[in-house]
């Protein structure tokens, strides 16, 4: 092993050392980075002119259209729940519910669902409904452990669901691995992924992850029906009044429609990402005024048909003012989508003014709470995101990403070992760092690798199926002990009664959940690659 291969080494240990320590993802990444640079210059194995590479580097991030729709999903999902429509939506799938074996469970699993494909945002999840159903759980007279790992298993499928920022930045990644792999093989117009094919992609396997999630659930109460009872029998006229169908419709209808709102824009091909998180975080600001101040709930619904409208118009009729003629049906269709755009900007305001009223848990507004995670959360990912591609160039520049290669293709077994053994060190990883950390430090330097293997029929890896592959691994680091942040959240808001260990083994049949889907993916890839082939 010469110089520059021992300071790779030295890199990727005193890499993962920082980060098991508890410094900060994005000072550890970039200053490791710059300190093992200086130090391949000094001893003469490191090429200064790979730095060169890393200011336009920040201006591609800062200029991705892509990753544009992170600040706008991250306002999206903080808004949802500072404004506890997770709340409403627990309240009354818990009663919907309320009959069935396992019934508050499943309802739990329901809402993370459902908060996964509006929010995206593991611990908003897991912390809102370790708050509100697990002391009811608890009290119901269920396991602990049952109770703890049906909450955090389902806060976390925030992970695989779209629209999910991990997909986002996923997707970034995996793209450009894609494209690495098709010059490395000499082909110089390459084909192309977007986060959209990774949305289409994920979308089956996640809803099957939680489909799987609860029927384990009802399994588990149906066999030992004493760690999960069913609610105590109600006066049938009281239980019809509280799951009344108008009142379910109302709690279910409006994320409902946002979803629908999101993910419908994108896979039919309507709006880019981009332009569906900003959707999604107008919808997000009119629930959130509406839910908590009434007398905003109709400038809401009218700026969210206003805005539906608009849409429509803009798929019928050419919108364009820079024209040196525009028929009549145009500008009359002009005219209509300025009233429309005055009508979603009013109702705007008014949840606005709803949400910078209402005080929130801190005692600021519900607003300055949101806008001030929202800005953190927004920084620290694209951070880390910057960091990580200073880290890609220094481990570049000391031929790390050869070394990988060649380790790679040197392991028994062709493609088949290389994608079990790049899987399982991503679970391994998971135990001790955080998906983001794993995510820009072994993705970009593995994937241009795997996208260029074939199997054994003479096929490359499909990019998308490997995407959604590395999605689910990277959701099990938010399970496993000792460093789940999903156990972290839930630990600190948990009932002193739910011990540690409970935790520790109530997510051990979540996470073998999670690999027998890794498991079924890999058996059946058509899971993953039908819907981004039927769009």
């Amino acid at each position: 092993m010469d110089g520059q291969d021992l300071l790779c080494l030295l890199l990727v240990v005193s890499l993962c050392a920082a980060l098991l320590a508890g410094f900060p993802v994005a000072f550890t990444l970039a200053g490791t980075s710059l300190v093992f640079a200086g130090l391949g210059v000094a001893a003469g194995v490191f090429d200064t002119a790979f730095l060169t590479a890393f200011p336009p580097a920040i201006f591609s991030v800062m200029t991705s259209e892509v990753l544009v729709a992170v600040p706008l999903f991250v306002l999206m999902g903080v808004a949802l729940e500072r404004s506890r429509v997770a709340e409403d939506l627990l309240a009354g799938l818990a009663d919907l519910f309320d009959a069935v074996p396992g019934g508050l469970a499943i309802s739990v699993t329901a809402v993370g669902t459902l908060m996964a494909a509006s929010t995206g945002i593991v611990g908003a999840t897991v912390v809102t409904m370790g708050l509100l159903s697990l002391p009811i759980m608890i009290r119901r007279g269920y396991d602990p452990a049952f109770a703890s790992g049906s909450i955090a298993a389902s806060g976390t499928l925030g992970q695989i669901i779209p629209p999910s920022i991990v997909l986002i930045l996923l997707g970034d990644q995996m793209s450009t691995a894609y494209q690495n792999a098709q010059f490395s093989a000499g082909i110089f117009s390459p084909d192309t992924v977007s986060v959209s094919d990774f949305f289409a992609g994920a979308l089956v396997p996640g809803l099957l992850l939680a489909g799987s999630y609860a029927a384990y659930q009802m399994l588990y109460a149906l066999a030992f029906p004493g760690k999960a009872p069913r609610a105590p029998h109600r006066n049938p006229a009281d239980r019809a009044s509280r799951v009344s169908l108008g009142r379910t419709f109302r709690i279910l209808v409006a994320p409902l429609m946002l979803i629908v709102a999101v993910l419908g824009s994108i896979l039919g091909g309507l709006a880019s990402p981009s332009e569906a998180a900003g959707i999604g975080a107008l919808g997000a600001l009119l629930l959130a005024g509406a839910r908590l101040d009434p007398s905003a709930a109709r400038p809401a619904l009218l700026a969210a048909a206003s805005a539906f409208a608009l849409v429509a118009l803009a798929a019928l009729f050419d919108l364009r003012l820079q024209r040196d003629s525009i028929p009549f049906a145009d500008g009359v269709a002009i005219a209509v989508s300025f009233a429309l755009t005055a009508l979603v900007g009013w109702g705007l305001l008014r949840a606005l003014r709803a949400i910078a009223r209402a005080p929130g848990d801190d005692g600021r507004s519900v607003l300055a709470g949101t806008l001030e995670t929202t800005l953190m959360l927004t920084a620290m990912i694209f951070m880390i995101v910057i960091a990580a591609r200073l880290f890609a160039i220094v481990f570049r520049g000391f031929g790390g990403d050869e070394a990988i290669e060649g380790l790679l293709l040197s392991l028994p077994g062709g493609t088949f070992g290389a994608v079990l053994a790049v899987m399982a060190l991503m679970f391994v990883m998971g135990f001790f760092l955080d998906f983001l950390e794993i995510l820009f430090i072994v993705v970009p330097v593995v994937a241009p690798v795997l996208l260029q293997m074939q199997w054994p029929d003479g096929q490359t890896i499909d990019p998308v199926w490997l995407g959604v592959m590395i999605a689910i691994n990277l959701q099990t680091s938010f399970l496993t002990p000792p460093f789940g942040f999903a156990l972290f959240y839930l630990r600190g808001v948990a009932p002193d009664s739910v011990r540690t260990v409970d935790l520790y083994r109530g997510i051990v049949p979540f996470v073998c959940l999670q690999v027998a889907m890794l498991g079924v993916l890999w058996l059946v890839p058509d899971l993953v690659t039908w819907l981004p082939g039927i769009l």
